[in-house]
């Protein structure tokens, strides 16, 4: 773990990034502010939101309810899909 300050980051920017891109635990503090933890962005991070985790949550406990809509032919999904 590494920790900086704030004008530290903005003077050593791309250094640092690189160390978190290695998978090193980045702390910017900040005076008498909270500090922050860097850490990069995967391609999953954007799709899966908090709002996402929790529609997944809960189409997830559905299926196990079986509370489900069974969809045996073309046209059943054309209806469901309103096409």
């Amino acid at each position: 773990m590494i920790e900086v300050t704030s004008k530290e980051f903005r003077e050593k920017q791309a250094g640092i990034l690189e160390l978190a891109d290695r998978g090193e635990r980045v702390i910017i503090k900040r005076r008498r502010k909270p500090a922050y933890t860097l850490v990069p962005v995967d391609d999953d991070a954007a799709y899966f939101t908090p709002e996402m985790l929790k529609k997944i949550d809960h189409s997830l406990k559905q299926a196990e309810a079986g509370d489900v809509k069974r969809i045996s032919s073309i046209e059943e999904i054309d209806r469901f899909l309103g096409l």
